[in-house]
C-alpha cells in the first residue's frame, strides 16, 4: 500500500512538472512574439491570415511620400502588387473631397488637400497599421496612421486643425479619442468648422451627427 501511494505521488509531481514547463515554454513563446511585434501582443486573428503580409511590409517602416490624391489619400514610394506605388488611406479621419470633374469641392476641401501636401509630400513617414478592423479598404487602399517627421500623428492633426472629420463609420484603436479631438475642435471653431453649416456637412457625418451638433 505504501508503495502504490508513492508510485501515484511521483506521478502526480511528473505531471505538475510537465504542466508547469508547457506553460514555461508558452511564456517564452509570448515574449518572443511580443518583441518581434512590436508592443503588446493585440495582433488580430486576420494578421495570421492575407493580412499579416501587408502588417509585416509596411508595419513600423518608413517610406518616401511620391504622391498626394487629396487630404486624406497618398501614395508612398514600394510596389504594392502590379503596382509601381502604394496607396494610402488615412485611418479614423475622412476629409471634404476636392474639385473633380464632375463634383464640386466641399468646403475646405482644398485647404485639406493643400495642408496633407505641405506636411507629408516628397516627405518620410511611418506607418502603422491598426489591431482592429481591416488593413485594406474596400478599394484596396492600405489604412494606416502616418507618424510625421517631428512624431506627430498625421491623422491626429488633420482632425485636431480643423481639416476634416473623425471618420464614426468605421471602428479603430483611437476611435473615442478622434471624437474627442474633433469636439475640441469644433468648440474652437478651427478650420473647417469656422466655416461649413450642418448641409454642407458629408452625408455619412449627417447620419452618424455626434452629440455635439444635437
Amino acid at each position: 500500500m505504501v508503495r502504490k501511494r508513492t508510485s501515484q505521488y511521483a506521478i502526480s509531481r511528473r505531471h505538475k512538472r510537465q504542466v508547469l514547463t508547457i506553460g514555461l515554454v508558452c511564456l517564452l513563446m509570448l515574449g518572443i512574439l511580443d518583441h518581434r511585434f512590436g508592443g503588446p501582443v493585440r495582433i488580430a486573428i486576420s494578421h495570421w491570415g492575407p493580412d499579416w503580409g501587408d502588417y509585416r511590409k509596411y508595419h513600423g517602416k518608413t517610406f518616401h511620400v511620391v504622391h498626394v490624391v487629396d487630404g486624406d489619400t497618398f501614395d508612398i514610394d514600394i510596389p504594392d502588387g502590379k503596382y509601381p506605388t502604394t496607396r494610402v488611406r488615412l485611418l479614423g479621419v475622412d476629409t471634404p473631397e476636392k474639385a473633380t470633374e464632375k463634383t464640386e469641392a466641399m468646403v475646405f476641401g482644398p485647404e485639406a488637400t493643400q495642408y496633407t501636401t505641405d506636411q507629408i509630400l516628397n516627405h518620410n513617414v511611418t506607418v502603422l497599421i491598426d489591431t482592429v478592423g481591416d488593413v485594406r479598404g474596400k478599394y484596396g487602399r492600405l489604412l494606416a496612421y502616418v507618424v510625421l517627421s517631428d512624431g506627430g500623428i498625421l491623422n491626429e492633426c488633420i482632425i485636431r486643425h480643423g481639416y476634416g472629420y473623425a471618420d464614426m463609420r468605421f471602428s479603430h484603436s483611437h476611435y473615442e479619442r478622434y471624437l474627442q479631438i474633433q469636439e475640441q475642435a469644433f468648440s474652437r471653431k478651427m478650420g473647417l468648422w469656422g466655416e461649413v453649416s450642418q448641409e454642407q456637412l458629408p452625408r455619412w457625418f449627417q447620419r452618424e451627427k455626434p452629440d455635439f451638433l444635437k
